[in-house]
């Protein structure tokens, strides 16, 4: 993911790490002319001081430099990560999206999206100051590599320190990234069940108390526990450098006056280094946490593969015959805990016809309304659209034959329809004959609320539907949270009048007054199809023509 990252704006960012290398070499210099300064002669202050300001304007420069590159660096990352995942998301089979869930997905889009990005916000600090104390270390051995030797092995001692403690708190914080996506699913909860929570007090408490603190608090636990463990690696780090400048300046150099540099330099470096290597310990927790943040985001997408052919842009694909050989599917089954065998299913649709399927809770009817329209892959059998099997190359474009309705739909808040000068008007024509004009209008393509009932949805999700004038329509349980009048609208004037337009409708249905409008009657118990009845009654003369029409 970083690699991703890195090839997008490698221009912008080999800018900003070039400035912050420049910015370091610009602080090392500082260091370098101050000391000299200090012992150097009375004559040459003056050229000593224009290399000094010079240097400290050019460290200015290369500051703002490098601190706006990686700020627009920041922000860019952020803006890819995002495109990248919801592109896959986008482009994912809907098996692979239902199995990975929504917490997932949205922990990557923010919290290990921001992670990542927040990495290039730690880049100058770690570039500058890295380069910062190579830099003293250079210097220290110009002034006395035998004292050189002594700081090196204070630093060796002091990495072998940080890198345990490095291995450790990454594993604390791999544990955190695990547990916020078990509290993203809380939060998701907290708002999609707050009808249950607020009208049962004990269910409400236990969620609080059981579930949502807990996550809360582990997520809390784990990432101060992999963050304190990088504070005092720092600490012992801190602790090793002033103990060796006490060394240094009290056992290792003499009172010779040819040490006077020597000593002066030590003592100024290594105070000097002390805050660039504390900011340069405590940025690698950052660039780690974005590796951790970017390793969850690797797992979310590639658990999201997709090899279909996307259909054209603006192909309307028509149906002449669409027929189901031997398809079945297998899943778990909560009713019998165990795998549930679907099918197989022998089936045939034609235009103009309406099939009515029926059947018990858990009998299978929405896996095979999914299984219908593309969203599931038969695991066995074959799809045949128009006398041509449906495959990779061809399941987006067969996708493209559908409207849907199903009982977990989703309405957006704007019509993506367009292209159509008169979709407005339509749409509101469509709300007005299912009486919603009062409640909802369509104004520059977009719905004016969807703050409405259950039912008054599933009416605006039917308009969205028909304004999509596809050859085949699917209806789940559409007329459960409707009143009797929308019923006998939905059953003896709509599907007639869709039917009559040379639609082919499914309709999974529990409402057996309005049997006899279907032509084809199935009934699904145990995963097994079979057909109850073809009724083939003609509805043509009962339709109000063109007031369902586009």
């Amino acid at each position: 993911m970083l690699n991703f990252l890195i090839r997008q704006s490698w221009r912008l960012l080999l800018l900003a790490s070039s400035a912050s290398v420049l910015r370091g070499i610009c602080s090392v210099l500082t260091v370098v002319q101050i000391n000299a300064a200090i012992a150097g002669q009375a004559a040459s202050r003056p050229q000593a001081a224009w290399q000094f300001a010079a240097t400290v304007l050019l460290l200015m420069v290369f500051h703002l430099l490098s601190n706006m590159s990686f700020e627009r660096l920041n922000q860019r990352a952020q803006a890819d990560l995002r495109r990248y995942i919801s592109a896959r998301v986008i482009g994912a089979d809907y098996r692979h999206i239902e199995k990975i869930g929504a917490p997932r997905i949205q922990s990557a889009l923010t919290e290990h999206s921001a992670k990542v990005a927040e990495f290039f916000v730690g880049m100058p600090a770690i570039l500058t100051n890295s380069v910062v104390v190579i830099g003293c270390l250079i210097y220290m051995v110009l002034l006395s590599w035998q004292v050189f030797l002594g700081a090196l092995a204070v630093l060796a001692l002091g990495s072998v320190g940080y890198h345990l403690a490095h291995l450790k708190a990454i594993r604390y914080l791999e544990q955190a990234a695990r547990e916020q996506d078990v509290m993203f699913g809380h939060f998701q909860s907290m708002t999609h069940g707050a009808k249950e929570l607020r009208l049962h007090r004990d269910k409400r408490e236990r969620f609080e108390r059981d579930l949502l603190q807990v996550a809360i608090e582990n997520v809390r636990r784990l990432r101060t526990r992999g963050m304190c463990t990088f504070s005092a690696s720092a600490g012992w780090g801190n602790f090793l450098i002033f103990a060796f400048i006490g060394v240094v300046l009290f056992a290792l150099v003499s009172d010779a006056p040819g040490q006077r540099a020597v000593v002066s330099g030590f003592a100024l470096v290594f105070v000097y280094i002390v805050t660039p290597l504390e900011v340069l310990l405590m940025n690698i927790p950052r660039a780690n946490l974005a590796r951790v943040a970017a390793a969850r985001i690797d797992a979310v997408t590639q658990e999201m593969p997709s090899s279909e052919v996307l259909a054209p842009t603006g192909q309307r694909s028509q149906l002449e015959s669409l027929v189901l050989r031997g398809v079945t599917h297998r899943y778990y089954h909560e009713r019998s805990d165990g795998i549930f065998m679907l099918g197989p299913i022998e089936l045939a649709f034609r235009p103009g016809e309406l099939c009515f399927l029926v059947g018990g809770n858990g009998s299978g009817k929405t896996t095979l309304a999914k299984l219908l329209v593309g969203l599931y892959v038969p695991q066995d059998g074959e799809i045949v659209w128009n006398g041509v099997a449906v495959g990779d190359t061809n399941r987006d474009a067969y996708r493209q034959l559908f409207s849907t309705v199903f009982s977990d739909f989703h309405l957006f808040d704007q019509l993506l329809e367009g292209g159509r000068p008169d979709l407005d008007a339509e749409a509101n024509r469509l709300l007005e004959r299912l009486q919603l004009q009062h409640v909802v209008q369509v104004k520059a393509g977009a719905f004016t609320t969807r703050a409405l009932s259950q039912g008054q949805r599933k009416r605006l999700a039917l308009v969205v539907a028909a304004l999509e004038d596809r050859p085949f329509m699917v209806f789940d349980e559409w007329a459960a949270d409707q009143d009797p009048l929308f019923k006998d609208v939905f059953y003896r004037e709509i599907l007639p009048e869709l039917k009559a337009r040379g639609k082919a409708v499914l309709v999974i249905s529990h409402d057996d007054r309005y049997f006899d409008q279907a032509d084809v009657l199935l009934s699904l118990e145990n995963g097994q199809l079979s057909r109850k009845s073809s009724v083939g009654r003609s509805t043509r003369a009962e339709v109000r023509q063109g007031e369902f029409a586009l």
